[in-house]
């Protein structure tokens, strides 16, 4: 693995500086550190973790939608880029971790089965909605009030369904995968997201994607994070 013969690698080369050090009589300071092995994320802390890239595209969301409300204009491209995220990164990858490797084994487990179940669902309710909104983010689209309608329906649905989603996952799912696994079936989890995450997005696919997300509020003029705290 990359990470793992990065690791070796570093460590022999902390190893031949510490014996020439001790050979020469010299200290070569903080020049001689050995490099950093990289953080290892836990399967339910990455899939928190994602969450926060889900939260932040509902927040988009939600800023397109007031400006429907309010009829303003909006960046369509912005609103394509936000709903492009939620298909690729959310639904085809997330959610397909979620599918392939967790849901079967809290139903292997006997474990939160309705949980499970209606999760499941919802996914699928989730990519109906999010191809409403992707035909209808099209810069060729919202030619009149009826599709500006049907776009903020969608929007809202998804926002409505998403919010509870997530929390639930977050706070019930999740925190009792530990009791249906394996510590060593835990940790081969570990590195199972992490290889399917670099197949689809390439390394650092998570910090991309926020990147990207970053990008699409500071378009829409949300990203400033005191803008949201009351003037009391």
């Amino acid at each position: 693995m990359k990470n793992e013969q990065s690791s070796r690698r570093a460590f022999l080369r902390s190893g031949i500086i510490v014996g020439a050090s001790a050979v020469a009589g010299v200290s070569f300071g903080n020049a001689a550190e050995p490099e950093k092995k990289e953080e290892e994320v836990a399967p339910p802390e990455d899939l928190m973790r994602e969450h926060g890239v889900l939260k932040r595209v509902l927040l988009v969301y939600g800023e397109v939608l007031r400006r429907i409300d309010a009829k303003q204009d909006f960046p369509r491209d912005a609103l394509a880029d936000a709903a492009g995220i939620i298909r690729r990164f959310i639904e085809d990858y997330h959610e397909k971790l979620e599918e392939d490797f967790l849901f079967p084994r809290f139903e292997k487990a006997h474990q939160l089965v309705d949980l499970v179940s209606v999760l499941r669902d919802q996914h699928q309710a989730g990519r109906r909605v999010t191809d409403v909104t992707m035909r209808l983010s099209n810069s060729g689209a919202l030619k009149n009030d009826s599709e500006r309608a049907q776009l903020a329906d969608s929007m809202r649905q998804f926002i409505r369904m998403y919010n509870p989603h997530e929390a639930r996952e977050d706070t019930v799912l999740f925190p009792a995968f530990h009791k249906i696994v394996t510590p060593h079936e835990f940790d081969s989890l570990g590195e199972d997201f992490e290889k399917k995450e670099n197949e689809l997005f390439g390394e650092d696919g998570f910090e991309k994607m926020v990147d990207k997300v970053a990008g699409i509020e500071k378009c829409l003029g949300i990203y400033e994070l005191a803008q949201f705290t009351p003037k009391l």
